[in-house]
């Protein structure tokens, strides 16, 4: 299993500009916890999942309109490339390089 804690630098890349945020991951075992932090609030991590190398997570976002999304990403040594599904706006590219 990948080691996956830390605080890591992200940018997705979406419709409304690139969204910078810092992602901070404790895991325990196949799960995680931690918080999503950016220009639009911070909120907690739900369903955090690790599989091998593989990070699944739900964040529930307000701004700018209350709704789920769901991320998926890889991890790579320091660096993690993935995606963010906000329901039927569809996904967008996320990366990210540990802190």
């Amino acid at each position: 299993m990948a080691n996956v804690d830390g605080s890591w630098d992200t940018v997705t890349r979406s419709p409304m500009g690139d969204q910078q945020a810092t992602l901070t991951i404790t895991s325990e075992g196949d799960s995680f916890t931690g918080a999503y932090s950016g220009a639009m609030g911070t909120t907690e991590i739900k369903d955090g999942r690790v599989a091998g190398d593989t990070l699944t997570w739900t964040l529930d976002i307000t701004v700018p309109m209350p709704m789920t999304l769901t991320c998926e990403a890889t991890v790579d040594g320091d660096a993690m490339t993935g995606t963010v599904t906000a329901g039927a706006f569809g996904s967008f590219p996320m990366t990210g390089t540990r802190a």
